[in-house]
Protein backbone atom coordinates (compact mmCIF):
# COMPACT_ATOMS: atom_id res chain seq x y z
CA UNK A 1 0.00 0.00 0.00
CA UNK A 2 2.47 2.77 1.10
CA UNK A 3 5.39 2.88 3.15
CA UNK A 4 4.72 3.13 7.04
CA UNK A 5 6.79 4.43 9.35
CA UNK A 6 7.71 3.41 12.93
CA UNK A 7 6.21 3.54 15.92
CA UNK A 8 5.03 7.44 17.28
CA UNK A 9 5.86 8.52 13.42
CA UNK A 10 3.67 10.50 11.30
CA UNK A 11 3.58 9.38 7.47
CA UNK A 12 1.22 11.25 4.68
CA UNK A 13 -0.94 8.96 3.33
CA UNK A 14 -3.12 10.73 0.60
CA UNK A 15 -2.54 14.10 1.84
CA UNK A 16 -3.72 13.01 5.32
CA UNK A 17 -1.58 12.78 7.89
CA UNK A 18 -1.71 9.17 9.80
CA UNK A 19 -0.02 8.48 12.63
CA UNK A 20 0.86 4.66 14.42
CA UNK A 21 1.23 4.82 18.19
CA UNK A 22 2.17 1.83 20.37
CA UNK A 23 1.36 2.01 23.56
CA UNK A 24 2.58 0.62 26.73
CA UNK A 25 0.61 -2.70 27.03
CA UNK A 26 2.11 -3.43 23.24
CA UNK A 27 -1.43 -2.21 21.72
CA UNK A 28 -1.28 -0.14 18.38
CA UNK A 29 -3.63 2.97 18.15
CA UNK A 30 -3.76 4.55 14.69
CA UNK A 31 -4.73 8.79 14.23
CA UNK A 32 -5.50 10.76 11.42
CA UNK A 33 -5.08 13.75 10.75
CA UNK A 34 -4.16 16.51 12.65
CA UNK A 35 -6.64 16.75 14.95
CA UNK A 36 -5.26 13.04 15.69
CA UNK A 37 -8.69 11.72 15.19
CA UNK A 38 -8.45 7.88 16.26
CA UNK A 39 -9.36 5.55 14.13
CA UNK A 40 -8.85 2.80 16.85
CA UNK A 41 -6.73 0.27 18.72
CA UNK A 42 -5.23 -3.32 16.89
CA UNK A 43 -3.72 -6.04 18.94
CA UNK A 44 -0.64 -8.30 18.05
CA UNK A 45 -3.03 -10.65 16.64
CA UNK A 46 -4.64 -8.49 14.00
CA UNK A 47 -1.69 -6.56 12.37
CA UNK A 48 -2.79 -6.85 8.73
CA UNK A 49 -6.31 -5.01 9.57
CA UNK A 50 -3.95 -1.86 9.87
CA UNK A 51 -3.72 -0.96 6.33
CA UNK A 52 -7.37 -1.91 5.71
CA UNK A 53 -8.28 0.23 8.24
CA UNK A 54 -6.54 3.91 7.07
CA UNK A 55 -8.05 2.26 3.88
CA UNK A 56 -11.19 2.41 5.38
CA UNK A 57 -10.81 6.31 6.60
CA UNK A 58 -9.94 7.01 3.58
CA UNK A 59 -12.53 5.74 0.76
CA UNK A 60 -14.71 7.44 3.58
CA UNK A 61 -13.24 10.44 4.85
CA UNK A 62 -15.42 12.61 2.51
CA UNK A 63 -18.88 11.54 4.06
CA UNK A 64 -18.33 12.41 7.47
CA UNK A 65 -17.34 15.07 9.39
CA UNK A 66 -15.28 15.30 13.18
CA UNK A 67 -18.55 14.82 14.73
CA UNK A 68 -18.70 11.21 13.12
CA UNK A 69 -15.87 9.76 15.14
CA UNK A 70 -17.80 8.93 17.95
CA UNK A 71 -20.81 7.16 16.87
CA UNK A 72 -23.88 6.42 18.46
CA UNK A 73 -26.94 3.70 17.95
CA UNK A 74 -29.53 4.67 15.71
CA UNK A 75 -33.25 3.75 17.62
CA UNK A 76 -34.07 1.23 15.03
CA UNK A 77 -30.81 -0.89 15.63
CA UNK A 78 -31.12 -1.01 19.59
CA UNK A 79 -33.58 -4.31 19.54
CA UNK A 80 -31.13 -5.95 16.52
CA UNK A 81 -28.46 -5.15 19.14
CA UNK A 82 -29.99 -6.18 22.45
CA UNK A 83 -30.81 -9.85 20.31
CA UNK A 84 -27.21 -9.94 19.36
CA UNK A 85 -26.07 -9.76 22.87
CA UNK A 86 -28.94 -11.85 24.32
CA UNK A 87 -27.09 -14.88 21.64
CA UNK A 88 -23.62 -13.56 22.72
CA UNK A 89 -24.59 -14.73 26.13
CA UNK A 90 -26.23 -18.17 25.27
CA UNK A 91 -23.24 -19.29 23.20
CA UNK A 92 -21.21 -18.33 25.86
CA UNK A 93 -23.35 -20.60 28.51
CA UNK A 94 -24.13 -23.32 25.81
CA UNK A 95 -20.64 -25.05 27.15
CA UNK A 96 -20.20 -29.23 27.26
CA UNK A 97 -18.49 -30.86 29.57
CA UNK A 98 -15.31 -30.97 28.01
CA UNK A 99 -14.89 -27.30 27.52
CA UNK A 100 -16.48 -26.21 30.92
CA UNK A 101 -13.26 -28.36 32.33
CA UNK A 102 -10.73 -26.58 30.28
CA UNK A 103 -11.41 -23.25 30.13
CA UNK A 104 -10.33 -22.72 34.18
CA UNK A 105 -7.52 -24.86 33.12
CA UNK A 106 -6.14 -22.06 30.18
CA UNK A 107 -7.31 -18.86 32.31
CA UNK A 108 -5.15 -20.67 35.75
CA UNK A 109 -2.46 -21.39 33.13
CA UNK A 110 -2.28 -18.12 31.39
CA UNK A 111 -2.11 -16.05 35.01
CA UNK A 112 0.69 -18.14 35.93
CA UNK A 113 2.78 -17.17 33.15
CA UNK A 114 5.60 -14.96 33.45
CA UNK A 115 7.19 -12.98 30.76
CA UNK A 116 10.71 -14.22 31.66
CA UNK A 117 9.36 -17.25 30.19
CA UNK A 118 8.54 -16.47 27.10
CA UNK A 119 11.11 -17.80 24.49
CA UNK A 120 11.96 -17.28 20.77
CA UNK A 121 9.98 -19.11 18.59
CA UNK A 122 10.27 -17.01 15.46
CA UNK A 123 13.65 -15.34 13.72
CA UNK A 124 11.71 -12.55 12.82
CA UNK A 125 8.38 -10.54 14.29
CA UNK A 126 6.77 -12.69 16.71
CA UNK A 127 3.43 -11.71 17.39
CA UNK A 128 2.77 -13.30 20.59
CA UNK A 129 4.05 -16.93 19.01
CA UNK A 130 5.94 -17.43 22.40
CA UNK A 131 2.74 -16.78 24.45
CA UNK A 132 0.81 -19.66 22.27
CA UNK A 133 4.29 -21.77 22.32
CA UNK A 134 4.63 -21.68 26.05
CA UNK A 135 0.79 -21.90 26.61
CA UNK A 136 0.55 -25.31 24.92
CA UNK A 137 3.97 -26.27 26.28
CA UNK A 138 2.24 -25.79 29.92
CA UNK A 139 -0.66 -27.79 28.81
CA UNK A 140 1.33 -30.82 27.40
CA UNK A 141 3.10 -30.84 30.72
CA UNK A 142 -0.16 -31.12 32.50
CA UNK A 143 -1.37 -33.94 30.64
CA UNK A 144 -3.52 -32.46 27.58
CA UNK A 145 -2.77 -33.26 23.37
CA UNK A 146 -2.14 -29.76 22.28
CA UNK A 147 -0.08 -27.65 19.75
CA UNK A 148 0.13 -24.39 18.73
CA UNK A 149 -2.26 -24.89 14.74
CA UNK A 150 -0.75 -22.13 11.60
CA UNK A 151 -3.49 -22.44 9.30
CA UNK A 152 -3.28 -20.84 5.95
CA UNK A 153 -6.19 -19.95 2.66
CA UNK A 154 -5.62 -18.82 -0.50
CA UNK A 155 -7.40 -15.81 -1.91
CA UNK A 156 -10.95 -16.40 -3.37
CA UNK A 157 -12.95 -13.99 -5.98
CA UNK A 158 -12.81 -10.77 -3.46
CA UNK A 159 -11.95 -12.66 -0.47
CA UNK A 160 -8.30 -12.35 0.73
CA UNK A 161 -6.69 -15.32 1.55
CA UNK A 162 -4.16 -14.77 5.08
CA UNK A 163 -2.46 -17.28 7.84
CA UNK A 164 -3.59 -17.26 11.45
CA UNK A 165 -2.25 -18.96 14.37
CA UNK A 166 -3.83 -20.33 17.48
CA UNK A 167 -3.98 -23.70 20.02
CA UNK A 168 -6.12 -26.74 20.12
CA UNK A 169 -6.24 -29.57 21.78
CA UNK A 170 -7.60 -33.03 21.27
CA UNK A 171 -10.08 -34.49 23.46
CA UNK A 172 -11.99 -38.02 23.11
CA UNK A 173 -15.95 -37.27 23.12
CA UNK A 174 -18.62 -39.56 24.48
CA UNK A 175 -18.83 -41.41 21.25
CA UNK A 176 -15.34 -41.85 21.37
CA UNK A 177 -13.78 -39.90 18.66
CA UNK A 178 -11.38 -37.13 18.62
CA UNK A 179 -12.92 -33.85 19.20
CA UNK A 180 -10.65 -30.95 18.58
CA UNK A 181 -11.07 -27.56 21.22
CA UNK A 182 -9.77 -24.25 20.03
CA UNK A 183 -7.62 -21.84 21.87
CA UNK A 184 -7.46 -18.52 20.41
CA UNK A 185 -5.56 -16.49 22.72
CA UNK A 186 -6.42 -12.94 21.32
CA UNK A 187 -10.23 -13.51 20.16
CA UNK A 188 -11.49 -10.22 20.57
CA UNK A 189 -8.88 -8.58 18.16
CA UNK A 190 -10.42 -10.33 15.57
CA UNK A 191 -13.86 -7.62 15.55
CA UNK A 192 -12.43 -4.66 16.08
CA UNK A 193 -13.66 -2.16 13.72
CA UNK A 194 -13.43 1.87 12.97
CA UNK A 195 -15.67 3.46 14.32
CA UNK A 196 -17.92 1.50 16.05
CA UNK A 197 -21.57 2.56 17.44
CA UNK A 198 -22.07 2.00 21.22
CA UNK A 199 -23.68 -1.20 21.00
CA UNK A 200 -21.03 -2.97 19.18
CA UNK A 201 -18.47 -2.09 21.66
CA UNK A 202 -20.50 -3.46 24.22
CA UNK A 203 -21.11 -7.11 22.05
CA UNK A 204 -17.48 -6.69 21.29
CA UNK A 205 -16.34 -6.16 25.23
CA UNK A 206 -19.17 -9.56 26.06
CA UNK A 207 -17.23 -12.05 24.17
CA UNK A 208 -14.52 -14.06 26.02
CA UNK A 209 -10.91 -12.42 25.60
CA UNK A 210 -9.80 -16.31 25.55
CA UNK A 211 -11.94 -18.78 23.14
CA UNK A 212 -11.86 -22.00 24.50
CA UNK A 213 -14.13 -24.50 23.23
CA UNK A 214 -15.47 -26.49 19.99
CA UNK A 215 -15.51 -25.55 16.38
CA UNK A 216 -19.40 -25.34 16.01
CA UNK A 217 -19.57 -22.77 19.17
CA UNK A 218 -16.81 -20.94 17.27
CA UNK A 219 -18.79 -20.80 14.32
CA UNK A 220 -22.02 -19.65 16.10
CA UNK A 221 -19.77 -16.68 17.71
CA UNK A 222 -18.44 -15.63 14.17
CA UNK A 223 -22.20 -15.56 12.65
CA UNK A 224 -23.40 -13.01 15.50
CA UNK A 225 -20.17 -10.99 15.26
CA UNK A 226 -20.20 -10.79 11.30
CA UNK A 227 -24.14 -9.46 11.86
CA UNK A 228 -23.05 -7.16 14.51
CA UNK A 229 -20.45 -6.00 12.38
CA UNK A 230 -22.34 -5.41 9.06
CA UNK A 231 -24.99 -3.44 11.16
CA UNK A 232 -22.70 -1.38 13.07
CA UNK A 233 -20.70 -0.23 9.59
CA UNK A 234 -24.47 0.42 8.03
CA UNK A 235 -25.30 2.60 10.16
CA UNK A 236 -22.44 4.76 9.54
CA UNK A 237 -22.71 4.19 6.23
CA UNK A 238 -19.49 2.38 5.77
CA UNK A 239 -18.87 -0.15 3.08
CA UNK A 240 -18.87 -4.07 4.29
CA UNK A 241 -15.40 -5.47 3.30
CA UNK A 242 -14.64 -9.02 2.41
CA UNK A 243 -11.96 -9.24 5.33
CA UNK A 244 -14.95 -8.73 8.15
CA UNK A 245 -17.59 -11.70 6.07
CA UNK A 246 -18.11 -14.39 7.63
CA UNK A 247 -16.21 -16.74 4.57
CA UNK A 248 -13.07 -14.73 5.87
CA UNK A 249 -13.64 -14.80 9.78
CA UNK A 250 -14.19 -18.82 9.10
CA UNK A 251 -10.91 -19.46 7.10
CA UNK A 252 -9.09 -18.55 10.02
CA UNK A 253 -9.82 -21.56 12.08
CA UNK A 254 -11.69 -23.86 9.51
CA UNK A 255 -8.26 -23.63 6.49
CA UNK A 256 -5.90 -26.77 6.29
CA UNK A 257 -3.79 -26.66 9.28
CA UNK A 258 -0.32 -27.76 10.48
CA UNK A 259 0.09 -28.72 13.91
CA UNK A 260 3.48 -27.90 15.13
CA UNK A 261 5.31 -28.58 18.60
CA UNK A 262 8.68 -27.14 19.05
CA UNK A 263 11.03 -29.11 21.23
CA UNK A 264 13.06 -27.06 23.63
CA UNK A 265 16.10 -27.80 21.86
CA UNK A 266 14.67 -25.84 18.90
CA UNK A 267 13.76 -22.11 21.19
CA UNK A 268 16.74 -20.00 21.26
CA UNK A 269 16.84 -18.29 24.60
CA UNK A 270 19.23 -15.27 25.61
CA UNK A 271 21.87 -15.16 27.84
CA UNK A 272 19.83 -13.41 30.54
CA UNK A 273 17.09 -15.26 30.93
CA UNK A 274 15.03 -12.57 29.19
CA UNK A 275 13.18 -12.88 25.00
CA UNK A 276 14.51 -11.27 22.12
CA UNK A 277 12.97 -7.66 21.97
CA UNK A 278 9.33 -9.05 22.68
CA UNK A 279 8.47 -6.20 24.15
CA UNK A 280 5.12 -5.85 22.79
CA UNK A 281 4.77 -9.68 23.74
CA UNK A 282 5.05 -8.71 27.19
CA UNK A 283 2.75 -5.93 27.22
CA UNK A 284 0.28 -8.44 25.46
CA UNK A 285 0.48 -11.22 28.31
CA UNK A 286 -0.19 -8.60 31.12
CA UNK A 287 -3.07 -7.29 28.76
CA UNK A 288 -4.41 -10.39 28.28
CA UNK A 289 -3.88 -11.30 32.27
CA UNK A 290 -5.35 -8.32 33.45
CA UNK A 291 -8.56 -9.17 31.11
CA UNK A 292 -9.07 -12.40 32.49
CA UNK A 293 -8.41 -11.22 36.38
CA UNK A 294 -11.50 -8.70 35.52
CA UNK A 295 -13.20 -11.29 34.39
CA UNK A 296 -12.72 -13.43 37.59
CA UNK A 297 -14.09 -9.96 39.26
CA UNK A 298 -16.89 -9.86 37.37
CA UNK A 299 -18.24 -13.10 38.23
CA UNK A 300 -17.07 -12.67 41.87
CA UNK A 301 -19.36 -9.62 42.23
CA UNK A 302 -22.49 -11.25 39.79
CA UNK A 303 -22.21 -14.32 42.20
CA UNK A 304 -22.20 -12.24 45.57
CA UNK A 305 -24.99 -10.08 44.23
CA UNK A 306 -27.09 -13.38 43.62
CA UNK A 307 -26.25 -14.88 47.05
CA UNK A 308 -27.95 -11.50 48.30
CA UNK A 309 -30.90 -11.36 45.93
CA UNK A 310 -31.54 -15.18 47.33
CA UNK A 311 -30.99 -14.33 50.65
CA UNK A 312 -33.73 -11.16 50.59
CA UNK A 313 -36.29 -13.71 48.92
CA UNK A 314 -36.21 -15.99 52.07
CA UNK A 315 -38.01 -14.14 53.98
CA UNK A 316 -41.18 -13.62 51.86
CA UNK A 317 -41.22 -17.14 51.02
CA UNK A 318 -41.08 -17.53 54.89
CA UNK A 319 -44.07 -15.41 55.24
CA UNK A 320 -46.16 -16.94 52.88
CA UNK A 321 -45.60 -20.20 54.46
CA UNK A 322 -46.37 -18.87 58.21
CA UNK A 323 -49.76 -17.28 56.26
CA UNK A 324 -50.64 -20.25 54.34
CA UNK A 325 -53.39 -21.58 56.42
CA UNK A 326 -53.09 -25.20 57.73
Amino acid sequence: MRKWCGENDVVEVDGIDVSVCVAADGDFWVSVGSAGCPIGKFSLESEHDLAHMVNDFIENAGSFGAESWCSSDSDSSLSDFAHLAEKIQICKRSVTQHESDLIPVVHSLIRSMKDTNLEMVNSGPCYASCIRFYLAKLMRLSGYDASVCTSKWQRVGIIPGGDHEYIDVLVENNSGKSERLIIDIDFRSHFEIARAVDSYDRILNSLPSVYVGSLTRLKQFLGIMEEATRSSLQQNSMHFPPWRSLTYLKSKWLSPYERIIHSDSSINISKDGECFDHKQCRGHLKKLQSCLQAGIEVERVLKARNIESNWRMKPDRWRQTLLRPL
